[in-house]
């Protein structure tokens, strides 16, 4: 996993300003943003996706999905949230390291996510 980049911000290689962490998982603002303030919550250890995590990290990763999204609606003054995963290429995952996608939403941003 050395060619990992969600690895490398993990073991510190890759500078990032974090938002949040605690134990098993981090945020941070997506290079490539979709709406302003577009965060990924990373397991700072591999799993290619969700369906290779433990669930006993459940609640570690429920928890930095909640504290940051209260800290992007506080910063962006957003109306509401979209909290998405993408498992498998197949379903759109380009990094095979398991991450969720937190995207802060105005009622006016003209955002359309297609589920």
């Amino acid at each position: 996993m050395e060619e990992c980049v969600f690895c490398k911000m993990s073991r510190g290689e890759i500078p990032e300003e974090k938002i949040y962490e605690n134990r098993n998982f981090f945020s941070v603002l997506d290079i490539n943003p979709r709406v302003p303030g577009h965060t990924l919550v990373i397991s700072k250890k591999h799993f290619e996706n969700i369906l290779d995590m433990p669930s006993s990290l459940g609640s570690e990763l429920l928890d930095c999905i909640k504290v940051t999204s209260m800290k992007l609606i506080e910063k962006y003054h957003a109306h509401g949230l979209n909290v998405t995963n993408n498992c498998s290429e197949a379903a759109g995952q380009v990094v095979k390291h398991v991450h969720f996608h937190i995207l802060p939403r105005r009622t006016d941003d003209n955002f359309k996510l297609v589920v």
